[in-house]
C-alpha cells in the first residue's frame, strides 16, 4: 500500500528522512518520529462512527466493503460492534474518513 502523507511537504520530507536512514546518517529512533509527524494516523473508530462514515459516503454495506476490500458481513459486525476494525482495514477507513471513499478506489 502506498503511503499517505499530510500534505506534499510532509511527503517530500518524509522521503528526505528515508533516504538520510538508508544512508546511515540519521538514525531509525530519529525515523520514527518522521513517522509520526507525516504518516496519516490510525485511530480506533466506534461502530456508530464507521456507520455514520459510510451512510455520508451513500454507500451500502455491501459497496462499503467492496471498496474496503472486506466481506459485507465484516462491516455489520464493525457496525453492530461484534468485532472491531484492525490493520489494513482501519487505515482504510482512517483514509476514507479524511479523504472520501475515492481515496481508496
Amino acid at each position: 500500500m502506498t503511503r499517505q502523507y499530510g500534505s506534499e511537504l510532509l511527503a517530500s520530507v518524509h522521503e528526505t528522512a528515508l533516504g538520510m536512514t538508508d544512508a546511515v546518517v540519521m538514525t531509525k529512533r530519529t525515523m520514527r518520529a518522521f513517522d509520526e509527524m507525516c504518516l496519516t494516523p490510525v485511530e480506533e473508530m466506534a461502530a456508530e462512527e464507521i456507520r455514520a462514515l459510510r451512510l455520508r459516503e451513500n454507500a451500502s454495506q455491501a459497496v462499503f466493503a467492496r471498496y474496503l476490500n472486506v466481506t459485507t458481513g465484516l462491516v455489520s459486525h464493525w457496525e453492530r460492534v461484534e468485532k472491531r476494525p484492525r490493520g489494513a482495514s482501519l487505515k482504510l477507513l482512517t483514509l476514507v474518513a479524511k479523504n472520501g471513499l475515492g481515496a481508496v478506489a
